[in-house]
């Protein structure tokens, strides 16, 4: 079923590394295309993949199987640390200028 407390402050971005640590997936990583935060989830490229069924657009032309990137959800994965390179969790820090950034856990870089 599906999670009911969905965490609407999510600190993956369009762009980020990522890596899957959880699923059919786990331990590859990609960048992510998409973020759906009212659903608490995430599109990464090449990754989450599912098969779907083309019709045939043209007079004489087959049908297909192509392989579509499904949505998952953000919890199952973990952004890389550009600096260190593994995956980590993130932490937020304000600034003096009430501007906020993102930073590794890990190795306290700015991410």
């Amino acid at each position: 079923m599906a999670h009911t407390n969905i965490n609407t402050k999510m600190k993956i971005k369009k762009g980020d590394k990522v890596q899957v640590i959880k699923g059919k997936d786990r331990g590859k990583s990609a960048k992510v295309m998409r973020v759906f935060t009212d659903e608490g989830k995430v599109l990464v490229e090449g990754l989450h993949l599912f098969k779907k069924s083309a019709r045939p657009k043209k007079q004489g032309e087959k049908g297909q199987m192509i392989s579509v990137a499904q949505p998952m959800m953000a919890e199952n994965v973990q952004i890389v640390c550009p600096s260190c390179g593994k995956p980590t969790r993130i932490g937020i820090t304000v600034q003096a200028d009430k501007s906020k950034s993102r930073y590794c856990k890990k190795c306290k870089a700015t991410v």
